[in-house]
């Protein structure tokens, strides 16, 4: 009797899963819509790409996901069915060999539905018409990416910083940049003889860890851009002295400056020059760097107090996540003595931007927003994901080619669909285990 319980209660939980895999595939479940498309030749088999670690950010992928064909709507859904059609056949189960099934199955396509897909933009501009935005709607659209131009906007809104509405936007806009300047001036424009010891050694590792922030950009090697940097973060330090500045935060206001820089200086981001801005234009990119920063730290603040206690917690999920989703990979790891803290630790506290192409960075940034309280969580998933897209080269390699391999991950000729191929393992594997703690359990 007990036996057939367990067998009921499987089976409503593979049913349940498909019903959540199938509703991904077909474009129909928050967040966002994921189309697939066919592509005439197999895509390129990452073993085959060169191993030279390091990144780099190539002129032609900096417009990205904007200059993908868009494939018809109903080719999309047709190979979406086709692939349904297959894990039906296959009884989908959330079990090792059959996840690596979905994700052969998945890894045929091309992702379809782009940021500029003109239906997409349509919706964008449809809720952003509105005296009021619907912030759910808005992040559901959000997650699948969003088209540069509305980016600035749209961040803004997922994040809190602009009213949904409309009439009152720009007031609460003009407020808040008037409040970040006076507290550069309270904090930032002073002499050193008026901060604390404290506050001298704060600005002065901040002042070594600018020139260091995405060295393989050359745009952040200016110097007027690396003083911008060192105000917001400054600034944003003295306001949350339960952390202070902690190194990796730096990274995590990059994707901020640059998509709002966009607003003002076109074309390719190596190019750009923040000298040609106006001092205002400036302190205003300034100011919302600054709140969307501070935004987007008020909801993982635990991962820069004291020890960083909020990032070892989601370290352990992801090394249980691993062990459930990949039992060999998770079994090699530790035969071979790799704590997951010595990889892994630098994705939480960077998301990553260390680890992937910087123009693929806004792209991931558009889900990490969309997500909203729910980040730190989703968060576990797509490093989960990011990790085993290397899994059968994990298994060959000794514990210090581990740690090379880890701290310098193949990604430099990344492009879109190798984002999006990470995304979507992401959310199956979310809809499949996050309800499900059970499933986790070793």
């Amino acid at each position: 009797m007990k036996n057939s319980d367990n067998n009921s209660s499987l089976d409503s939980r593979i049913n349940q899963t498909l019903k959540n895999v199938q509703g991904l595939l077909k474009g129909r479940s928050i967040p966002g819509k994921v189309l697939l498309t066919r592509r005439a030749d197999p895509p390129e088999d990452p073993s085959l790409r060169s191993s030279t670690f390091g990144r780099s950010f190539s002129e032609n992928d900096a417009g990205t996901s904007d200059q993908m064909d868009m494939s018809k709507e109903a080719e999309a859904q047709g190979t979406s069915k086709q692939l349904n059609n297959n894990m039906i056949t296959n009884k989908l189960k959330p079990t090792n060999s059959n996840v690596e099934i979905t994700s052969k199955e998945v890894q045929k396509s091309v992702m379809g539905a782009r940021a500029t897909d003109s239906a997409r933009v349509m919706k964008f501009t449809k809720e952003l018409s509105g005296s009021t935005v619907t912030l759910e709607k808005l992040r559901e659209l959000a997650w699948s990416g969003v088209p540069p131009y509305m980016r600035p906007n749209i961040w803004r809104l997922l994040l809190g910083y602009a009213s949904p509405n409309s009439d009152r936007r720009e007031g609460v806009l003009r407020r808040k940049r008037l409040e970040y300047l006076d507290c550069v001036a309270q904090f930032y424009d002073i002499p050193d003889t008026e901060r604390s010891d404290d506050e001298i050694n704060m600005l002065r590792q901040i002042s070594v860890d600018c020139p260091r922030t995405v060295p393989d950009v050359i745009f952040f090697q200016q110097e007027q851009v690396q003083k911008s940097l060192e105000r917001i973060l400054y600034t944003w330090a003295i306001r949350h002295p339960a952390s202070g500045y902690v190194q990796g935060i730096n990274d995590l206001a990059t994707p901020f400056l640059v998509v709002f820089l966009s607003e003002h200086l076109e074309g390719d981001i190596h190019k750009w020059s923040i000298s040609d801005l106006s001092p205002d234009k400036i302190s205003n990119v300034e100011a919302d760097c600054y709140w969307c920063l501070s935004k987007l730290l008020d909801g993982m603040q635990d991962h820069y107090t004291f020890a960083q206690p909020g990032i070892q917690r989601l370290v352990f999920k992801l090394k249980e996540l691993v062990n459930r989703i990949d039992e060999p990979v998770s079994r090699h790891m530790e035969e071979q003595g790799l704590e997951f803290l010595q990889f892994a630790f630098r994705w939480f506290n960077c998301l990553l931007i260390r680890e992937i192409p910087f123009n693929l960075v806004t792209r991931l940034w558009d889900t990490y927003l969309a997500e909203g309280d729910a980040l730190p969580d989703f968060l576990v998933y797509i490093f989960a994901s990011f990790l085993l897209t290397w899994s059968e080269e994990l298994q060959k390699l000794d514990f210090q080619e581990l740690v090379m391999f880890l701290q310098h991950l193949p990604t430099q000729n990344w492009t879109h669909q190798e984002l999006e191929m990470v995304l979507s393992r992401a959310f199956m594997w979310h809809s499949m285990f996050n309800n499900s703690p059970s499933h986790l359990a070793s």
